[in-house]
């Protein structure tokens, strides 16, 4: 409002100047006809911030609404000029958590509303899409949540009759992702039970939650603590990978506001049991081996089509891995697995789960990102990430510190980097958004650190290594989460003045950004340390804020002191991304009953894509270009892996011939393989001893849907790896061989055309490496791709090719190059 001395002030002018009052009429016309009717009116939202009920119930709740909203009624009846006016205009009145009001006001009384002390923000009532939770539609089987006839979902009808299980933390089985409304019973071939003891966490399975078993014995052998014997999720994790593989459709998903849609598993109709195998961890562990293979045990006897294993360690000699012996025979037996890459990237040879006949999983980025800026007081922003709920106390510049800065007396420089718990001063936080650097504890932790120390927010930065990444999590404080250069650039900023200040803007939920995916800097990387023949991991798929089911007992964050309880959370890891398959291969099983776990895991590896979303390659976090070593055959693709046209199929005698390539004796497979099934009754029966063939096998002649050969000879000798593919689709068909060959190397294929007169016609082809001499650097990986094309251009069918010419001088050194 003006005061009366500006007003008469203005007044008087006028009277004296003619022309100017009458270029204020004209101004006054013209405005006047932009501008909308009088009576033209629109829906806007006044936010005033939070209510104070506090700890009341009942009757003393509700008169503390009753306040709230008269309240409300008396503030914009003192805008409008009545009571009786606001009532009318007030369409929502927020009085339960949020405190504020949704009415239809005219344009001029919206602004006035605004200028008030008390108001937040006001801003028009807009239209929004319903969005799932995302990947499924950045994944193609949806459209605007509608879902196309020539989506997997559609044709494998979301997975029904098909049984997923997960290995995991338990499950929370109130989530709205496992009600079995509309379900059908379970399969007749189901053996699974509900195995809890403890009456006060009990889980209850029903048509979709159709079996819960937990597996502790290991844990209590090795830590010496007992856990309550219950399959009940008190982590979250769990729940989370298992309403992301086959969760039921579940709307109003979100977590604090963001991310709001519809929440969807891979294979909704897919029924599905929890194994619980990881509990409370001790020193760092918390799922041990002799858990894991009873549960795979169990899950194999049970009937599960598909195991779900966010979990592993490091790389490790597959008889010395419990996951690798106990997915074995479950891929033997029919099931499909699908394990996580390991989230200790982005260094080289640090992909865990290495065994072949696991399908090994990536974690790559959404077209969706939590933008939340940090605007800088030399006018400058930077776009950082998080789902903080919690705004900054007042719409100002806040002082702004590195946490070197911060440094308690006590403490390391390194420890006042990373905001160790402890390390930072609260003379010198306190009331300040602070710098820390990513690395070692947790993100969320760091901020609990500034929170503690009276920080009133964080700015997370990166280092070199973790480059472009941005992560939205839940902070406990005003945060966002910046790459590294731009880290650097706010170092930059901190060291030229002597009072840096910024703000830190609420989140928001952006869609359709760009690039994506690219791969998650934390997701491990090849090579194959155990067996560098098998490219590992084989495929990716998106595991960067993930939105899925969560526990009731358990904050957002995961730890100690989060108090917060939401129905849904955010998380990132090849956790997420391992469930993402999961599903995928559900959906196969259902379209195609009949396919073995290698025929699935083919025909996920062979339709994969390796380029973004701006149709350029796929890259790193630093947005250097991406390899199979971090995708493995590319990010998943679920609507063309239905259609493959041909697979690389095998089977207990390939993997037999595997184990003796990599020298393990007869007596040794022997006791691995085990008996036989017995195709007239499913029952084992003895079978003579499993003999390796007379002719060692070799190692890279596995039937992979990859080809890897790490050790070809520098002098141009030869290499020659065979493979064979079983025509899946329509008959008669032809296919074409296409090559990219490696940089340095030339590849040839024979026969390099494939006629199949029948759908499940088998053929062979010899694929050959030379080193050209002058053309390589000894010791570097280098990678390129075969594609086999049909006439039609219906199927393309591709496979990475990785090579590495022997550097015998530098046997302990690898590099990794881009073909």
């Amino acid at each position: 409002m003006r005061s009366s001395s500006s007003s008469g002030g203005m007044h008087s002018s006028l009277k004296k100047n003619p022309r100017a009052r009458a270029l204020l009429l004209l101004i006054a016309i013209v405005s006047l006809l932009q501008r909308p009717a009088s009576g033209e009116r629109q829906s806007y939202v006044v936010y005033l911030g939070a209510h104070s009920h506090g700890g009341r119930e009942g009757a003393a709740l509700a008169s503390s609404q009753e306040r709230a909203r008269s309240s409300h009624y008396q503030f914009l009846g003192s805008v409008l000029g009545s009571e009786e006016k606001a009532q009318d205009a007030i369409f929502y009145s927020y009085t339960k958590y949020i405190n504020g009001f949704a009415a239809t006001l005219e344009e001029e009384e919206a602004m006035e509303i605004s200028k008030h002390p008390s108001v937040i923000s006001v801003f028009p009532n807009r239209g929004h899409k319903l969005h799932t939770t995302r990947s499924w539609e950045f994944l193609g089987m949806e459209k605007d949540g509608r879902v196309r006839a020539n989506s997997i979902w559609a044709k494998a009808r979301f997975g029904e009759g098909i049984i997923i299980g997960n290995l995991d933390t338990g499950v929370w089985p109130e989530a709205g992702s496992f009600s079995d409304d509309g379900m059908g019973p379970a399969p007749g071939r189901w053996r699974g039970v509900c195995h809890d003891q403890s009456s006060d966490a009990q889980v209850r399975c029903n048509r979709k939650l159709i079996g819960a078993r937990y597996f502790n014995k290991g844990y209590m052998a090795t830590v010496g603590q007992a856990n309550p014997a219950s399959t009940r999720d008190s982590d979250g994790h769990g729940t989370h990978t298992l309403s992301t593989a086959a969760g039921r459709f579940v709307p109003g998903a979100n977590l604090f506001g963001y991310g709001n849609g519809t929440a969807k598993g891979g294979a909704p109709r897919a029924h599905v049991a929890a194994y619980k195998v990881c509990w409370r961890p001790v020193n760092g562990s918390e799922c041990f081996d002799a858990d894991i293979i009873a549960a795979f045990d169990a899950a194999i006897h049970d009937g599960v089509d598909v195991l779900s294993v966010s979990l592993g360690g490091a790389p490790a000699e597959y008889f010395n891995d419990g996951v690798a012996i106990g997915s074995f025979h479950a891929v033997r037996n029919g099931v499909t697995v699908v394990c996580s890459a390991g989230n200790s990237g982005p260094g080289a040879g640090t992909v865990s789960n290495t065994a072949p006949w696991l399908v090994t999983v990536g974690a790559s980025t959404v077209d969706r990102e939590f933008p939340a800026y940090l605007d800088l007081g030399n006018k400058k922003r930077i776009k950082g990430q998080s789902l903080s709920p919690v705004p900054l106390p007042a719409n100002k510049h806040y002082r702004l510190i590195s946490s070197e800065e911060a440094k308690a007396a006590n403490a390391t420089v390194a420890e006042a980097q990373l905001c160790i718990e402890g390390s930072l001063d609260r003379t010198k936080v306190e009331g300040k958004i602070v710098m820390c650097m990513r690395g070692k504890n947790a993100r969320v932790e760091k901020g609990e650190t500034v929170h503690r120390a009276g920080g009133v927010g964080l700015v997370l930065a990166n280092d070199e290594s973790t480059g472009n990444e941005m992560i939205a999590d839940a902070h406990v404080l005003p945060a966002t989460h910046v790459t590294y250069s731009d880290g650097v650039a706010l170092l930059a900023y901190m060291n030229s003045t002597r009072f840096a200040s910024g703000y830190i803007t609420v989140p928001s939920t952006a869609l359709e950004t760009k690039p994506a995916p690219f791969m998650a800097a934390f997701s491990s990387q090849g090579p194959n340390t155990v067996t560098p023949q098998i490219l590992k991991p084989d495929i990716t798929a998106p595991g960067v804020s993930i939105l899925a089911a969560f526990t009731g007992l358990a904050g957002p964050t995961g730890l100690a002191f989060d108090s917060r309880r939401v129905l849904f959370n955010s998380e990132s890891g090849t956790s997420m991304s391992c469930p993402h398959v999961a599903g995928i291969a559900g959906l196969l099983k259902a379209l195609h009953p009949d396919w073995s776990p290698a025929a699935i895991k083919s025909a996920i590896m062979t339709t994969a894509r390796v380029r973004d979303n701006m149709k350029k390659p796929m890259s790193n976090s630093s947005f250097l270009r991406a390899t199979p070593f971090g995708y493995g055959a590319g990010h998943v693709q679920p609507n063309r892996a239905a259609d493959p046209g041909l697979v690389y199929d095998m089977g207990a005698a390939d993997y037999l011939h595997f184990l003796c390539a990599l020298g393990y004796n007869s007596s040794v497979i022997d006791t691995f393989m085990g008996a036989q099934p017995d195709d007239s009754d499913g029952q084992r029966t003895p079978t003579p001893q499993h003999a390796c063939p007379a002719t060692p096998p070799v190692v890279e002649d596995l039937n992979y849907p990859s080809v890897t050969v790490p050790h070809l000879s520098p002098t141009g000798e030869p290499r020659t790896v065979t493979r064979r593919v079983r025509n899946v689709g329509a008959a008669p068909a032809a296919y074409d061989v296409r090559v990219d060959a490696p940089r340095g190397v030339s590849v040839s294929v024979r026969p390099s055309r494939l006629e199949f007169a029948a759908a499940g016609e088998e053929k062979k082809f010899a694929v050959t490496f030379r080193a050209r001499k002058g053309s390589f650097l000894p010791g570097e990986y280098v990678f390129g791709r075969m594609v086999w094309s049909d006439g039609a251009g219906r199927h393309r069918v591709r496979s990475p090719v990785v090579a590495r010419v022997a550097d015998h001088s530098r046997t302990h050194k690898t590099s990794v190059s881009v073909a």
